[in-house]
């Protein structure tokens, strides 16, 4: 028999149960067919359990948001702000950060979720674009503008250069949800990371890298 303390910690942890439920519910059945008892079922709780925890569904997955993805873009957040090497160096180790705490997680679902279901959840969507998307552009931003700062990059349009080196890392993230597997069997994120940073930076750099440095 579980001890009351066993039996605490075990409610401590329902919320986030009943989040990752709910997350790959809505990757499964998409936001609109996913029902509340469907996610209670999943987490393996009562039927009337996430209302304890949540108010509704729109709850639940703002709560998703909050509560599984935002923790990891303030991990990112530290890292630019303790960051003491170069900029080369700190775009490479925040794509690599992005793919290990993201996109190797059910967190990577996020945006094909968001493409299919956000046009007809308007409120989501402005969640989503405001407390994700819009904060993981500052951070790029933030290390291209370093990077010009400091004379490693030459970048004539930072806005637009943020989207763009973005967008390789969620349209892997995209292809690996999606049933047509088409990426390779072999698919290897490391290397798919290394190669999108390599092939950005070799067109960044404000002089060609020597032979010794590469």
């Amino acid at each position: 028999m579980c001890p009351i303390k066993c039996w605490s910690r075990r409610k401590e942890a329902r919320p986030q149960e009943i989040l990752e439920a709910a997350l790959a519910l809505f990757v499964e059945k998409g936001y609109a067919a996913t029902k509340i008892e469907d996610i209670a079922r999943a987490a393996g709780v009562t039927r009337g359990t996430p209302y304890l925890y949540f108010a509704n569904k729109e709850e639940i997955f703002k709560s998703v948001i909050r509560a599984l993805l935002l923790p990891q873009l303030a991990i990112g957040a530290t890292l630019l702000q303790d960051w003491q090497g170069s900029a080369r160096d700190l775009l490479q180790e925040l794509f690599h950060l992005w793919w290990r705490n993201v996109g190797a997680t059910s967190l990577s679902a996020l945006p094909k979720l968001m493409i299919a279901e956000g046009g007809n959840f308007p409120e989501v969507m402005q969640l989503y674009n405001e407390e994700v998307t819009a904060p993981g552009q500052a951070m790029l931003r933030h290390v291209l503008t370093l990077g010009v700062a400091r004379g490693e990059f030459v970048i004539n349009d930072i806005d637009y250069a943020a989207h763009i080196l973005s967008s390789p890392m969620v349209m892997a993230m995209l292809l690996q949800n999606t049933p047509l597997h088409c990426l390779p069997a072999d698919f290897s994120a490391q290397r798919y990371v290394q190669c999108t940073v390599d092939l950005f930076l070799t067109g960044l750099l404000a002089r060609p890298m020597d032979a010794s440095h590469a």
